[in-house]
């Protein structure tokens, strides 16, 4: 049976723990992070030929360096060896959740969305057209209820596909001019050292724009550190 590792990565309140109890019944267990005081709570169950190791990430809004939870997510989808990011969704609150989306976009997460919390979104008469969504974005999008566990099969039926064809998330991302010029410079140097590859170079590059000490770290260490950072100032 081929084993599946999955992470689970949303914004808090929009029901990811309740997908990821719904998937793991009772076969789950809490501990920590390695070397971190953060818990990391894993579940395992069998569906359509896969055995699944699920990972519940922490609740963020973000990916940068502000909190131990934020870390060790960016961490995961970076260095661990996950084959699909599900990234859970609140549908009446998108423009707030997408902003997690994209920085996950921009790692090249192969990623699923799954829009959860439909029926407040249709409460707030908000009309979301999922196939234009899913065209958008460059990725499955389901549309998924935690509660009733209404579009799971189909989530995890899209789970194996995208686990077998795998989607590079970053390839829809479109910046200004003005901003996508400055970024191209940014890679260009930062692509002249391999070992700043482990995370695609725009990462490192809109990273440093922003300030990000743990990415601004890591490129100090580099041969290119002094014409990098020159060109991020």
């Amino acid at each position: 049976m081929t084993e599946l590792i999955v992470g689970l990565a949303g914004n808090p309140n929009v029901g990811k723990t309740t997908v990821f109890n719904r998937l793991t019944g009772m076969r789950q267990h809490v501990g920590n992070w390695p070397g971190k005081t953060v818990e990391r709570a894993e579940g395992h169950f069998k569906h359509g030929g896969y055995e699944y190791d699920v990972i519940d990430l922490p609740g963020n809004y973000a990916l940068s360096a502000h909190s131990m939870e934020e870390i060790v997510s960016r961490d995961f989808i970076v260095d661990d060896d996950s084959d699909v990011i599900i990234n859970v969704v609140d549908a009446a609150n998108l423009e707030r959740n997408l902003y997690l989306t994209v920085q996950m976009m921009e790692l090249g997460a192969n990623m699923i969305m799954a829009l959860n919390m439909n029926d407040f979104a249709k409460k707030k008469d908000h009309i979301i057209d999922i196939p234009l969504m899913s065209e958008l974005l460059g990725f499955p999008v389901i549309e998924i209820s935690a509660k009733d566990g209404d579009g799971f099969e189909e989530l995890l039926t899209t789970v194996e596909k995208q686990a077998s064809k795998p989607i590079d998330s970053s390839a829809k991302l479109a910046y200004g001019d003005e901003l996508k010029e400055h970024l191209g410079d940014l890679q260009s140097l930062i692509e002249k050292d391999s070992s700043l590859l482990d995370v695609p170079s725009v990462w490192t590059a809109i990273k440093l724009l922003e300030r990000d000490s743990i990415v601004i770290e890591k490129v100090q260490k580099s041969s290119q550190s002094s014409v990098i950072m020159t060109e991020a100032d």
